[in-house]
């Protein structure tokens, strides 16, 4: 059987889903990976805020190699948004690590790592692109065969919502990323 490796841009893939109008549930989406794909290690590369803490614990919980990138704090409207560029890390892993696995999953819709992608393929080191929806970069769908958006297995992933009868809380925290 094989090893596979999935290299996740943390960020295309939260907005994507995000955009979609879902959540993702970040446990599932790692036993799916696990499962479907025989992923033994899931690089997750996602930006780092210290008040973050407990998310980033509990994504390790579920299984998830965290790769940090410092980030920037952007000031919109009263609001502060963070930016991380997570590109080079992931590219950069995905190489360094080439010989310690058989196949790697892309999960982006992000037409940067075209190049890698194509470098991959040339290797026939690309087992799947999971993109975070329908809304990919076309700098990539010439990879078509390769090409799985979230979208067409949201119902084994979506984030469930459930909530205390009592109060109407949630009976446990969402995980925002």
């Amino acid at each position: 059987m094989y090893i596979n490796y999935a290299f996740i841009d943390s960020q295309n893939l939260h907005k994507g889903t995000q955009e979609s109008g879902w959540k993702l549930d970040y446990l599932k989406f790692r036993n799916y990976l696990k499962t479907k794909y025989n992923v033994e290690k899931a690089y997750l590369f996602i930006g780092y805020i210290p008040t973050n803490a407990k998310l980033y614990k509990q994504l390790q919980e579920f299984g998830y190699t965290l790769i940090f990138k410092p980030v920037l704090e952007i000031k919109k409207s009263g609001k502060t948004e963070y930016k991380g560029n997570v590109d080079a890390e992931l590219v950069l892993h995905t190489l360094i690590n080439i010989d310690n696995y058989d196949k790697a999953i892309i999960v982006s819709g992000d037409g940067d790592f075209h190049c890698l992608i194509e470098y991959l393929d040339e290797k026939k080191k690309i087992e799947k692109i999971i993109t975070p929806n329908n809304n990919y970069s076309s700098l990539i769908r010439k990879y078509a065969k390769y090409i799985l958006p979230l979208g067409t297995i949201r119902n084994k992933l979506v984030k469930d919502i459930k909530k205390r009868h009592s109060r109407g809380k949630q009976a446990y925290p969402l995980v925002v990323l």
